[in-house]
């Protein structure tokens, strides 16, 4: 049975569950995203890609600055929803937003709770080596992603898979998920499990200092930062003072003074072992295979690059 709900979503991972939920049937009352930012070289304002697509839906857009104040609730209220889907929204729903619907508010979260609480949960996943990450549908509560869980779907992680690749792939499983905890929350049906108290870590947003390649690390830990990076904001480094972003890497082959280019594929030693680089990007530029890059930057075996 379509249900009247309101969606609060911001990025891109948030749209394929936004274009389900109105292909299904349901009546999106409202959709409430971030408001516009300055972006680009030219530093336009900027709609979220939510409200893009909200816009192509015809659903109405609403950008609040916060939640917690009289008016913003009382025009939250006057939706007359029956539940709320977030995704990636970005402001804290106080109490009396949670309250409202009535069947309770539902997050998609790109993370296997109580693992990755928090802002960046599918980076995390693949900076620290996890074999799998997965969606969480979780009732809300008021806590940092502490809600009881209503269904769970686990995606293996492959050994050279980006947070881009992860990104794709989770959003589509988040979109499906979410159908059917709604169908079932709607039939009565939906079982809700908390969270264990075990296991719990945190997400915490990237910061710059993270981004910089350390070649002296073992060759796993430069990789996962690679692609726990890619392809935003990405991990870089610098070659004949040219700074360039390494958007994907698999183990390479042969040892070496971390940070010297071992062959004429762009293999690059590390602390333990090397990594081959196989997709770069030049700042202001397209990203390119590495044998595209090296066709027009000389690089030679025996460079070093930091």
């Amino acid at each position: 049975m379509p249900l009247r709900l309101i969606f609060m979503g911001t990025p891109d991972f948030a749209v394929p569950t936004l274009v389900e939920l109105a292909a299904r049937g349901h009546e999106i009352a409202a959709v409430y995203t971030r408001a516009s930012q300055p972006a680009g070289r030219g530093m336009d304002m900027q709609e979220t890609p939510v409200a893009r697509e909200a816009k192509k839906l015809g659903v109405p857009v609403l950008t609040p600055a916060t939640l917690n104040d009289d008016e913003a609730q009382v025009a939250y209220r006057a939706h007359g929803a029956d539940t709320a889907v977030v995704v990636a929204y970005g402001l804290i729903l106080p109490k009396p937003i949670l309250d409202t619907p009535r069947l309770g508010c539902f997050n998609v979260h790109a993370s296997l709770l109580p693992r990755w609480r928090g802002a960046a949960p599918i980076n995390r996943a693949i900076m620290a080596g996890d074999a799998e990450s997965g969606v969480t549908i979780m009732k809300m509560n008021e806590g940092l992603d502490t809600g009881d869980m209503a269904m769970v779907e686990r995606v293996p992680i492959a050994a050279d898979m980006t947070a881009g690749d992860l990104h794709d792939v989770l959003a589509r499983v988040g979109a499906d998920l979410i159908l059917r905890a709604l169908a079932a929350a709607e039939r009565g049906s939906l079982t809700l499990t908390p969270q264990s108290k075990n296991g719990v870590t945190y997400a915490a947003k990237i910061s710059k200092d993270e981004t910089r390649i350390d070649w002296s690390k073992p060759w796993c830990d430069v990789h996962n930062q690679i692609r726990g990076l890619s392809p935003f904001p990405g991990a870089w480094f610098e070659i004949g003072g040219v700074r360039v972003k390494a958007l994907r890497s698999s183990k390479g082959e042969g040892r070496g003074v971390p940070g010297t280019v071992l062959d004429k594929n762009l293999t690059i030693a590390c602390g333990d072992g090397a990594v081959r680089l196989t997709q770069v990007q030049r700042a202001g530029k397209q990203p390119m295979a590495a044998d595209e890059f090296l066709r027009g930057t000389r690089v030679e075996a025996g460079a070093a690059i930091r």
